[in-house]
Order: structure tokens, then sequence, then C-alpha cells
């Protein structure tokens, strides 16, 4: 790993914020933060976290959802231990219609929120890199229509590129209200973005 890189990375507020306060991860922060906003995820809600580890979002959720919810995290890598009862780990790749299977087993019900920071190993080709992103944000949100209860709402990652507003209008079938967002902890020199869909809805 390029030692720039490294070094830029201990500079990063949110990176020392997290080490700091004992959190997996500076994206902690960004899920709390568009949280803050939208108030898409809340008290007592089931929420399912792709592309968790190493477990920032998960650890976000389940201050966000509180005792009362449940916070079940999935990735292709094996995630350490939660110590919260009301979280789970699980392995599994979100391209594998068995994944949605898996997660349907330890849901105690429907979802009310999917989220996804699945990311593609970033290959330093914008083009290639942007429609690997793109297609695992289509895999989110395939899994996405099939866990959550009518009302539900979904935040995934994606790049800024030429077939961003392809996603969009994809995901606006299914949600009343989709938004493009950026939270103050995603670095300003990255294109990534985050796409915000609420109040799910058959497609029609």
């Amino acid at each position: 790993m390029p030692n720039a890189w490294v070094n830029e990375r201990k500079r990063d507020y949110y990176y020392r914020k997290a080490k700091s306060e004992k959190f997996r991860s500076r994206a902690y922060y960004k899920l709390l933060q568009a949280v803050k906003k939208y108030e898409f995820i809340k008290s007592g809600y089931v929420v399912v976290d792709l592309g968790a580890a190493p477990g920032g979002w998960t650890q976000a959720a389940r201050k966000l959802v509180e005792d009362s919810g449940f916070v079940l995290a999935v990735d292709l890598k094996p995630i350490a231990p939660f110590d919260a009862p009301n979280v789970l780990a699980i392995t599994g790749d979100i391209s594998e219609q068995k994944t949605v299977q898996d997660i349907l087993e330890f849901l105690p019900r429907s979802a009310d929120v999917v989220v996804s920071d699945v990311s593609p190993n970033i290959s330093g080709i914008w083009e290639l890199d942007h429609a690997r992103q793109i297609d695992l944000a289509s895999k989110s949100l395939r899994i996405a229509t099939s866990l959550l209860r009518a009302g539900g709402n979904f935040f995934v990652k994606v790049f800024q590129g030429n077939t961003t507003h392809n996603f969009v209008k994809e995901t606006k079938q299914y949600f009343s209200f989709v938004k493009l967002v950026k939270p103050k902890a995603s670095r300003l020199k990255s294109a990534e973005l985050y796409l915000l869909g609420m109040n799910f809805r058959q497609k029609t």
C-alpha cells in the first residue's frame, strides 16, 4: 500500500476520530450523519448491512436502533463478532441468491432498512471501477427489494459516473423518495456518493 496514502489516511480527521472513539472504521460517521439529516433508521428498526466489514456501519446502526432493534451484518469476509446481543454477522456473497435466503433465515421480520457500503477492489481505471461499483449497487438494490417491508428504506454507495443517472432512475421505480447524498465524513475529493431511497413500494 503506498506510503502517501497511508500517511494521508492517518491525518484524516474521521479516521483519527474513529480510532480514538474505538469504532471499527471512519464509515461509522458517514451513516450517522446521513441518518441525522434524513432519519431513515430509527429505534426498534431491523437493519441489514451489506458489505459490512470491518463493521463501522453496523456499529452506527446498532446505536440508532438501540436495544429494541436488530442489525444483521453481511460480508464476503468474516466479520469479528459484536458484543451486542441484537447484532449478528454472517458471511455471504451478495451476487448469490443463497445469500438472500441466508439473510431471511436470521431476520426476525422483514427489514425496515437495507444499507450497503459494498465496494469493488479499486483498479485505478476509472471507467472499470465505476462500472463495478454500479453493478454492486444494483445487486444491493435487488437484495433490498427482496427484504424490505412496504415503506422501508435503502442507502447504498455509488461512484459518480456516466451510468449513475440510470441507476437513480432504476431506484425510483421502487422508492417514492430518491436522492444522492454526500455525508460530511466522505472525503471531498472522492467520487463516492450515496443514494438514499425512502418509502419502498412494489415496482410499477
